[in-house]
């Protein structure tokens, strides 16, 4: 993480980043996953935050909703995006780098995304909880 202390950010953000550092939970809900993916879904009512997440794969994400968010990243970074239903972006890691953000919902409609990891990526995927899995009913 950077040494930056972010004297800007409230301290819940910046306690956020530093707990979830390494997390690789990058959505809501891990929809699916094979030997060569993982599909996540997220949705962020309006006014959510998601927490910080490591991305260490190659991924891309699809929005489906109107909406705004902010991206807080860790060099200190605050950007604000506006996403309209099929907006798409990929991105790629090489070996030994990464991105550390939040995302946070400041329109007001939720906002939808898929996103896709490819797990055969330069770097090996981090690990996930079995409660971000998705479960079947019984």
């Amino acid at each position: 993480m950077s040494k930056n202390l972010l004297p800007d950010w409230p301290a819940e953000l910046v306690e956020d980043m530093k707990v979830n550092e390494y997390s690789g939970v990058v959505g809501s809900v891990l929809v699916s996953e094979t030997d060569d993916l993982r599909v996540w879904h997220l949705h962020l009512p309006a006014g959510k935050r998601c927490n910080f997440h490591r991305h260490v794969l190659n991924y891309f994400w699809t929005c489906h909703a109107h909406g705004k968010a902010r991206g807080y990243f860790e060099d200190g970074t605050i950007r604000d995006v506006v996403h309209f239903p099929g907006d798409t972006r990929h991105f790629e890691f090489p070996e030994g780098t990464h991105m550390l953000h939040s995302v946070e919902n400041v329109g007001d409609t939720d906002l939808l995304f898929t996103t896709v990891e490819f797990k055969k990526s330069a770097n090996p995927p981090l690990p996930v909880p079995d409660s971000v899995r998705l479960t079947e009913a019984v």
